[in-house]
């Protein structure tokens, strides 16, 4: 969805979301025998229909998410949903035929794209390992999925050393689109191309989204691109989601200290129209290591309006003025204000 533009909710209220987590934790082993706590017990839902941005700074488990939401890394604890499905302890046999619904795009197009095979083999393999038909039948639906990606029918046999970055990336997105699924999961799918091709696939994504239903979970640092992307968006902060908001919300009036942080360093645009510039916060310290994570709200030791309640009990994801926020002092006020009065500042 373009800024500007109206979010539509495609929710069938009788039927829940489309995807839903629920308590999702992924722990990674380290050395010593310590865990690397990279997704901390997060919840979150996805309508039918809609694009739900996850954003947040790098480490702080977006990716790790996105990959235990399409099951391509099993959950330590806590239980995802498709469609109503239970998937979270299917085994592989059992996920075969939810995989049709459910699909990623992966980071790095070239990386993800194995370069003894050709760019047609690699979006055609989805369809050999589900049946799709038989070898004219598959070639004619390739030949139809570069269509929809803009991709000439004539590159079906290059290598993909012979494409650029951009069109890597479609190569990607053909694949995942090959057996028409229901969500698309895109892990900072625009990250590692150029600035003047990151537009071009932004607008294939939204095309795509509304020619074939799409419903997407879009992962991505850049909050200039989730905002342009993006129905609603979720902020992570060290393996746990601190803010769920609309969209245009969420930027015009951040209610989480992070939120607003973030916000805040994204380059503003002097209009002429006179309104106020967003107040800058910098934040002091580095982020708190996953294997050790602080006690209370994960964020106190950096947050420029913590209070001795923050230092102890873990905030819940509560919903306040029509939002979700993990805050024990969701912000009313500009954070400067907050600060000066609690003498942060």
């Amino acid at each position: 969805m373009r800024s500007g533009e109206q979010p539509v909710n495609t929710t069938d209220t009788t039927t829940g979301p489309l995807l839903r987590a629920t308590d999702v934790v992924k722990h990674f082993k380290a050395r010593g025998g310590r865990g690397v706590q990279a997704v901390n017990g997060v919840s979150l839902e996805v309508r039918a229909g809609e694009t739900l941005g996850v954003v947040g700074e790098s480490g702080c488990g977006k990716s790790t998410l996105g990959r235990c939401l399409v099951r391509l890394t099993d959950v330590t604890a806590g239980r995802v949903e498709f469609d109503g499905q239970d998937i979270t302890g299917l085994s592989r046999r059992a996920l075969r035929p939810v995989r049709k619904g459910l699909q990623l795009v992966f980071q790095d197009p070239y990386a993800s794209l194995n370069p003894r095979r050709t760019a047609g083999d690699a979006v055609a393999e989805p369809l050999r390992i589900h049946g799709y038909g038989d070898a004219g039948a598959i070639r004619n639906r390739v030949g139809e999925l570069f269509d929809l990606v803009g991709l000439a029918r004539t590159h079906l046999d290059r290598y993909p050393h012979e494409f650029s970055g951009g069109q890597r990336q479609r190569i990607g997105i053909a694949r995942a689109i090959a057996l028409s699924p229901r969500l698309v999961v895109a892990d900072e799918p625009v990250s590692a191309l150029d600035v003047s091709v990151q537009a071009q696939v932004l607008n294939l994504f939204a095309d795509l989204q509304e020619e074939l239903g799409l419903t997407y979970v879009f992962i991505a640092h850049d909050l200039g691109v989730v905002r342009h992307v993006s129905d609603r968006i979720a902020v992570m902060y060290l393996g746990e989601i601190v803010e769920v908001a609309e969209a245009e919300a969420l930027y015009a009036a951040p209610s989480h200290p992070y939120t607003h942080a973030l916000l805040s360093a994204v380059p503003e645009i002097d209009d002429g129209s006179g309104a106020p510039r967003r107040e800058r916060v910098v934040l002091t310290g580095d982020v708190p290591s996953p294997i050790d994570r602080p006690t209370g709200c994960s964020f106190h030791p950096r947050c420029p309006i913590a209070q001795e309640r923050c230092r102890t009990e873990r905030p819940a994801l509560s919903l306040v003025g029509g939002r979700q926020v993990a805050c024990h002092f969701p912000m009313r006020s500009p954070i400067g204000e907050m600060a000066r009065e609690h003498g942060r500042l």
